[in-house]
């Protein structure tokens, strides 16, 4: 079967570019058209039906595009996929999961074959590859995370920069003058991660608001990294009373590191992080949190796409207001 992408590499375009031009839905060039439309009869290219009119569609299957890659956290992006999963049901939906990596390739294979009615779409960066395919398209879709342009776009996401702010607001109120941020790995930040790229915007913006010392490391995963970065901390920062941390499998490695390192939480140092509500309360000190609500996200990404299908209209952003929950790893700075 020919497929949409095929058509964009014989044209030497993009699969955005072909489904503007056969849709007509965006201005192409004459020339662009032309040899996109050429390309089409020549691999004999036909769009299928479930492609265009999401009406005519009867698969009851919504789609996830998951990329499974590198600085992914899996227990916590499984919690996203299980929410996801159990508000399908309730809608009568089974799920398909996508595993590829954020390109144009696998959304342009899952409107080819009509496989879903509609897809969620994860680990989104500021600037996606996969956006302009999934404007162009008729498969509704809808965005656990907000890129840079969500023009044309539906989603839905913790607002990670006020999640960031609230933190450092936490801790400027006990007293802290000297903060850090130990972030997510450095990868995450290289792909231009959209939740990851506005939690340190609301955390050096609140920082900077408050007049504290602050900075920001990414940190891979593991004991030894949460070790060397503790000492690296504490030899930059030896006025650090504060830590914000996004990235929840350093949680007990770094209690673990800082308190070896001759440090009491919360005594010495208070710690503050953004992740799953269990994780925090399970961790070796229960740690103060801003909850990343998994379950309340996948279920309003599925409850949108269900609108989208039934024709209703949606709201293109909608952003959670973050809650921070005290528990015992935060404490007044001592004098």
């Amino acid at each position: 079967m020919v497929k949409i992408t095929d058509v964009a590499r014989r044209a030497g375009v993009s699969p955005s570019t072909v489904s503007y031009a056969l849709s007509g839905k965006r201005p192409i060039s004459d020339a662009t058209r032309r040899r996109v439309q050429a390309a089409a009869r020549e691999l004999g290219y036909r769009p299928h039906p479930g492609a265009r009119d999401p009406a005519d569609r009867r698969s009851k299957v919504l789609a996830l595009s998951l990329p499974m890659r590198s600085g992914v956290h899996v227990p916590v992006v499984t919690q996203f996929a299980v929410a996801v999963v159990t508000a399908a049901r309730a809608h009568d939906h089974d799920v398909l999961l996508l595993t590829h990596g954020a390109s144009e390739e696998g959304v342009g294979r899952l409107a080819d074959t009509a496989a879903a009615d509609a897809v969620v779409v994860m680990d989104v960066q500021l600037d996606d590859p996969r956006l302009p395919l999934l404007r162009s398209l008729s498969l509704p879709s809808v965005l656990i995370g907000v890129p840079a342009d969500p023009d044309g776009l539906t989603c839905v996401d913790l607002d990670f920069h006020a999640a960031g702010e609230l933190c450092v607001d936490h801790l400027a109120r006990l007293g802290h003058r000297t903060v850090a941020l130990v972030g997510s790995p450095p990868e995450v930040y290289v792909r231009r991660t959209a939740f990851a790229r506005r939690l340190v915007q609301g955390f050096t913006a609140a920082a900077d608001r408050h007049r504290l010392a602050s900075c920001v490391h990414p940190c891979g995963s593991g004991r030894e990294a949460a070790r060397a970065l503790a000492e690296r901390l504490l030899r930059e920062q030896p006025a650090l009373t504060g830590v914000v941390v996004h990235n929840e499998p350093l949680l007990d490695p770094l209690i673990d590191a800082f308190e070896q390192l001759g440090l009491r939480i919360p005594g010495d140092l208070s710690l503050v992080a953004v992740c799953p509500a269990p994780v925090a309360a399970g961790a070796r000190v229960p740690v103060t949190s801003v909850t990343v609500p998994s379950a309340e996200l996948g279920a309003r990404a599925v409850h949108l796409l269900v609108r989208k299908l039934s024709g209703a209209p949606v709201p293109q952003v909608t952003v959670l207001p973050p809650r921070l929950t005290e528990r015992g790893s935060t404490a007044p700075r001592m004098p």
